[in-house]
C-alpha cells in the first residue's frame, strides 16, 4: 500500500538476529499504523501475564504513513510494550528528527525481543540490524551515549551525513520503572517506563540510517496539501502563542483557573509563580524558539542559563510539565532551579513528571514523619540527590525507582498517594477540570493528559469544566481523533489544525485509503478496544479506572473544589456507552 514500505524488523537480542517480515496491506487498513499496528502486536503476540522486564516483554517502536514525508507535524515516533511502572499497556511518543532517520531505514515498524548476553546497541539499516558492543558505553548518561554512537557511525560509515540516534541513561541500565527512551538530547519517549524495558533487555541505544523513501499515492496532492496548509496555519494564534511562549505559558493559565498543582497537590496556585512562568523563563534565561523537524509551530524553548550556579547550563525546555512537577509539587522557587533539575533528570534518562511527583511525594512522606529521611519543599539540592538516588537504586531510591505504588504501600502512604494505575498525573487538576478527571481514570497508560488533551476544550470554553452530562460523547470524540494521530504518527500540538476532514485529505493524498469520519472513528474505536483488552488480560479490574481518594476528599484552598465520587461514576459510566463497553468497561464489539 502506498504510504508504508509494508514490512517489519524483527529483532532477536539473544541470539543477535534480525529479519525482515512482509506486512499485508489488510492489516495496515485496519490499523494504519503506529499505535494501531503497535496495538495489534502487542495483543497477538506478547505473551500474557509476562514480566515487563523479562526478555520474552516486546518493545517495539512504529511509525505510521506521514512518517519521512513532509507532512507538518509529522516527526514522531512511537514506543509500545508491557510497562514496568504499570504492568499495563505501555506508549510513549518523542519528537526531533529521529523519526526521519527511522524511516529512511524502510521499515514501518522495529519488534525487538531477548536480551543481549552483554550490553549492545544496535545499528539499523534498509539491510537489517547490526549488533555492536556497548560495554563501553553502559554507565555514560544519555548525553554522551547519543554523542559516542554518533561518532561510531561517523566513523565507520564515513559515507553516511547523519542519523537518528535513540539511547538511554543510567535510570534505564538501572531499569528504575519510570526511565525514558531520549534522543536528540533534550526529546524523550518519557512516559510508562519504556527505558527500563530497554534498559532490561542490556540494549544501550539504537543508530537508524538509510537511503529508502516510501511512495505516496497522490505526490501532487499532498504536495498542495502541504502548501495550503502551512499558507492557513501559519498565523493561527494558537500557532504564534506556542511559538512566542512555548508550553511554559501553561503556568499562568493553571494557575488563573486555580489548576496549577502545588505542595504534592495540597493548593492550586504557586506563590512563587512570577519565578517559574513562561515570563521569567523568557526574562532570566537567553532563550530561542526551537522546532521538531517537519514543524513551524516551534514549541520548544532552546535555553541558556544566564546567572548564578547554573549559570552556562543549555537545554531544550523546561516544558510545562516539568515546571509543574519540580516548580508546583516541590515548591523549586525559581526557573534557573528547574532547568537544573530538568537536565539532571535528561542526563540520567528519567521522566521527570514521575521523577518530579516522587520526589513531591518524598517530602510529604518526611514531613509527616513517614521516614526518616531529611527533605523538604523547595530545598533544589537535596532534591537532586534524591534524583540521583533514584536513577542508581541507593537507599530510599531503590523504593522510589519501583514507582509510586510500591513506595506508597511501603511507607503506608496509599491515601496519600496521587496516581491511577501506578502513574502520575500531569499538571491539571481534575478538581477543576471535571473532563481532566476522566481523562486520568480511563487512560490505558494511566493517569495521562495526551490521550484526549481534554484541557483544551475546557479551558477553550468548548464545553464548561464543571459539566458532567454529555462530557464522555465529546471526550470519546476528541480520544478517537487524538488516536488516529498515533495511528500516522502525528505531533499533539497540531490537534486544533488536524481536525477531521483536514485528517481525511491527508490520510487519501498519503496512502490512497479514502476515510471519512464515521470510518476513523471505526479504526480508533477497534484500536480503543483491544487496546482496553489487552490491559484486562493483564490484570485491569474496573476499579483501576477510578480517582485518587484525595481528590474527592480534599479540596482545593483557592476554589474549594473537589471531583466527587458521583461526579466520576457517572463520566465513566457515560465513557464506556459512548465506548460500546459493558458497565465494567468490557469492549463487546471485539
Amino acid at each position: 500500500m502506498k504510504g508504508y514500505f509494508n514490512r517489519i524488523l524483527r529483532i532477536d537480542l539473544a541470539d543477535r538476529s534480525s529479519r525482515a517480515e512482509e506486512l499485508d496491506d489488510d492489516v495496515l487498513e485496519k490499523y494504519l499504523g503506529g499505535k494501531g499496528l503497535a496495538t495489534h502486536i502487542l495483543l497477538r503476540e506478547n505473551p500474557a501475564g509476562v514480566d515487563p522486564l523479562s526478555p520474552e516483554n516486546l518493545l517495539i517502536f512504529a511509525l505510521g504513513p506521514v512518517s519521512g514525508t513532509a507532512v507538518w507535524g509529522s516527526c514522531r515516533h512511537g514506543v509500545y510494550t508491557k510497562s514496568p511502572q504499570t504492568g499495563l499497556y505501555s506508549e510513549a511518543y518523542s519528537g526531533g528528527t529521529t523519526a526521519e532517520y527511522m524511516s529512511r531505514t524502510g521499515f514501518d515498524a522495529f519488534v525487538i525481543k531477548g536480551k543481549s548476553k552483554r550490553p549492545v546497541w544496535l545499528e539499523i539499516a534498509d539491510t537489517g540490524a547490526l549488533f555492536h558492543d556497548a560495554g563501553d558505553l553502559w554507565g555514560t548518561d544519555c548525553f554522551e551515549a547519543e554523542d559516542l554512537i554518533r561518532e561510531r557511525i561517523r566513523s565507520s560509515r564515513p559515507d553516511v551525513k547523519n542519523c537518528g540516534v535513540i539511547v538511554i541513561g543510567p535510570a534505564g541500565e538501572n531499569q528504575v520503572s519510570f526511565a525514558v527512551i531520549e534522543n536528540d538530547y533534550w526529546r524523550s519517549a518519557g512516559r510508562t517506563g519504556v527505558g527500563a524495558v530497554m534498559g532490561s533487555k542490556a540494549l544501550k541505544g539504537i543508530a537508524f540510517l538509510g537511503n529508502a523513501k516510501k511512495e505516496v499515492a497522490s505526490p501532487e496532492a499532498l504536495k498542495d496539501y502541504i502548501k495550503r496548509f502551512a499558507t492557513n496555519a501559519r498565523d493561527d494564534k494558537g500557532v504564534n502563542a506556542y511559538k512566542s511562549l512555548g508550553t511554559p505559558m501553561m503556568v499562568d493559565i493553571m494557575s488563573n483557573v486555580g489548576s496549577f498543582p502545588t505542595r504534592y497537590w495540597h493548593k492550586g496556585q504557586a506563590e512563587h509563580r512570577e519565578s517559574i512562568n513562561a515570563a521569567a523563563l523568557h526574562s532570566r534565561l537567553e532563550v530561542e524558539p526551537h522546532a521538531c523537524l517537519r514543524c513551524f509551530i516551534a514549541c520548544g524553548r532552546m535555553s541558556k542559563v544566564k546567572e548564578g550556579p547554573h549559570a552556562g547550563l543549555k537545554l531544550e525546555g523546561p516544558e510545562y510539565e516539568t515546571i509543574y512537577a519540580f516548580g508546583g509539587l516541590c515548591e523549586v522557587k525559581t526557573i534557573e532551579e528547574v532547568a537544573y533539575l530538568n537536565d539532571l533528570c535528561d542526563r540520567l534518562g528519567m521522566d521527570t513528571i514521575s521523577a518530579g511527583n516522587l520526589a513531591a511525594f518524598t517530602i510529604e512522606a518526611s514531613s509527616l514523619g513517614k521516614l526518616d529521611y531529611q527533605i523538604a519543599y523547595g530545598e533544589t539540592e537535596r532534591i537532586a540527590e534524591l534524583l540521583n538516588e533514584m536513577a542508581y537504586k541507593k537507599g530510599i531510591g531503590a523504593t522510589l525507582a519501583q514507582g509510586i505504588r510500591e513506595a506508597a504501600k511501603q511507607w503506608d502512604m496509599e491515601d496519600v498517594a496521587i496516581h491511577v494505575k501506578g502513574l502520575e498525573p500531569a499538571g491539571y487538576d481534575p478538581r477543576v477540570l471535571k473532563g481532566m478527571g476522566l481523562a486520568y481514570g480511563s487512560s490505558p497508560r494511566g493517569a495521562c493528559h495526551l490521550r484526549a488533551t481534554f484541557y483544551k476544550p475546557e479551558l477553550a470554553g468548548m464545553i464548561p469544566p464543571d459539566q458532567i452530562e454529555g462530557k464522555a460523547a465529546m471526550f470519546a470524540e476528541w480520544e478517537d481523533r487524538l488516536i488516529i494521530f498515533d495511528t500516522l504518527v502525528l505531533c499533539r500540538f497540531y490537534r486544533d489544525l488536524y481536525q477531521w476532514e483536514a485528517l481525511s485529505e491527508m490520510i487519501k493524498a498519503v496512502t490512497g485509503l479514502d476515510l471519512d469520519k464515521n470510518s476513523m472513528r471505526k479504526i480508533a474505536g477497534r484500536i480503543s478496544d483491544e487496546t482496553r483488552l489487552f490491559n484486562i488480560r493483564e490484570g485491569l479490574l474496573p476499579s483501576d479506572d477510578r480517582l485518587p481518594v484525595r481528590f474527592h476528599r480534599e479540596s482545593l484552598p483557592e476554589t474549594g473544589k473537589t471531583i466527587t465520587p458521583e461526579d466520576m461514576e457517572s463520566l465513566l459510566k457515560d465513557y464506556y456507552k459512548a465506548r460500546g463497553w459493558d458497565a465494567e468497561g468490557r469492549p463487546q464489539n471485539s
